[in-house]
């Protein structure tokens, strides 16, 4: 019975460590916002883009496109419809990831530069270096 305690805990254990992790999390979370997303974008073409295509068409609905084959039924409006979400989430996902990586860019070359001085300044920098060793001799 205690092997199964020790097992048990050994188990859990690692499953505990396993989630901890932080690239667990953060995939865990990237699916949860991918799967929101996927939803906007969803009703993005559901609910906007294809009842315009479907007007500019003549009103086809491509949710309606089918073809009969004997007794089974061959829904090719449904994976066109498909096919256009993907192309506009694919869409979207890469104008994300271009502004990303844009402000990411900019955020790196936004990091200033340590001024210059003047050469005044490094002359007179050097001549107080020289003064304080004089002195230092001196005592």
């Amino acid at each position: 019975m205690e092997k199964v305690k020790d097992s048990a805990k050994g188990f859990l254990g690692e499953f505990k460590k396993f989630i901890a992790r932080g690239n667990v999390i953060d995939l865990a979370v990237g699916v949860v916002i991918g799967g929101a997303f996927g939803n906007i974008v969803s009703s993005l073409v559901n609910d906007i883009i294809m009842p315009v295509i479907g007007v500019i068409l003549g009103g086809v609905n491509f949710r309606s496109l089918t073809i009969r084959v004997k007794d089974a039924t061959i829904y090719y409006g449904s994976f066109i419809q498909n096919i256009i979400d993907f192309l506009i989430i694919a869409f979207c996902i890469f104008l994300v990831v271009k502004f990303v990586n844009k402000f990411m860019t900019k955020k790196e070359e936004a990091k200033p530069e340590a001024p210059k001085k003047s050469d005044d300044i490094v002359l007179l920098e050097e001549i107080r270096d020289l003064l304080k060793d004089q002195s230092k001799k001196n005592k």
